[in-house]
């Protein structure tokens, strides 16, 4: 791995449920985990199902060590850790981070009580890897690795939610999910996440017109991501956490329609690369 990379990867960018058949082909069907590559060292975002393939590149490179951050833990962006099959390798060490639940419960409360019984059949002392569980509140800044800045945001979602921005040797990538805007508004917080940002990566469940039926979901639109990254002077924008019904099609119309009003945009599909 290059030490000068910065890159991004979707290992799944679908929202609330996983998904797959003919017309999930094309985007993918995996729920939310985004990997940001500064240099030598690997950052995972959120554990939905992407995280299995993640983490079964990782051991592949023999990656030792990885930090993974949690915006929250509804059941579609954890349902893949007890997969990450890093965590089951002696020789690695997995940092876990969180802060949308700040003196609430801690990342390890958490984490003990989802991989367990009932919930699942084994417990976490499974695990031969070095855990490490971090906690933080929301507005702390966080420096996983040298020369890696991540500042952290509450974002408007059922339960909390944080959003991060990663800045590196002068590039920054802003993960902006899950969130509800205020219709007609332009959320201060997105805005300053993606202020000049590389790339943004937004949430976009839905459309404008749907937001009338979802009000109080936690998720926002293609069209508030568009104008957001145009307010922003964002340079990229990504939408995100799609619709588990949203079609191969519908997500291609979705695309064409917000490049209409910011032509570096795209919709985000497991797999893809963004190097920036």
């Amino acid at each position: 791995m290059k030490d000068d990379v910065f890159q991004v990867k979707f290992w799944g960018t679908r929202g609330s449920v996983p998904v797959s058949g003919p017309d999930f082909i094309h985007y993918g069907g995996n729920t939310a985990c985004v990997e940001v590559r500064c240099g030598t060292h690997r950052l995972l975002f959120d554990a939905g199902s992407g995280i299995r393939e993640a983490g079964l590149d990782m051991l592949a490179e023999s990656t030792p060590e990885v930090d993974l951050f949690f915006t929250h833990v509804h059941y579609d962006h954890i349902i893949g850790l007890p997969f990450f099959k890093p965590m089951y390798v002696p020789s690695t060490v997995v940092n876990m981070w969180s802060g949308h639940l700040h003196g609430v419960m801690t990342t390890g409360e958490m984490i003990e009580q989802f991989i367990s019984p009932p919930f699942f059949p084994i417990k976490l002392d499974i695990c031969k890897a070095s855990l490490a569980f971090r906690d933080f509140k929301p507005g702390d800044i966080l420096t996983p690795r040298p020369g890696i800045t991540l500042k952290t945001f509450s974002l408007n979602h059922p339960g909390g939610c944080v959003g991060y921005r990663v800045e590196w040797e002068g590039r920054s990538v802003a993960l902006v999910f899950d969130l509800e805007h205020v219709p007609g508004q332009l959320d201060p917080v997105a805005l300053e996440m993606m202020q000049g940002a590389d790339l943004a990566i937004y949430d976009s469940a839905f459309t404008d017109a749907e937001m009338q039926r979802y009000c109080g979901f936690g998720h926002s639109s293609w069209e508030q991501a568009v104008k957001l990254a145009d307010t922003a002077k964002t340079k990229n924008l990504a939408l995100f956490h799609h619709a588990p019904s949203r079609t191969d099609n519908e997500m291609a119309l979705m695309e064409r329609l917000a490049q209409e009003h910011f032509a570096n945009t795209f919709a985000a599909r497991d797999g893809m690369v963004v190097s920036l």
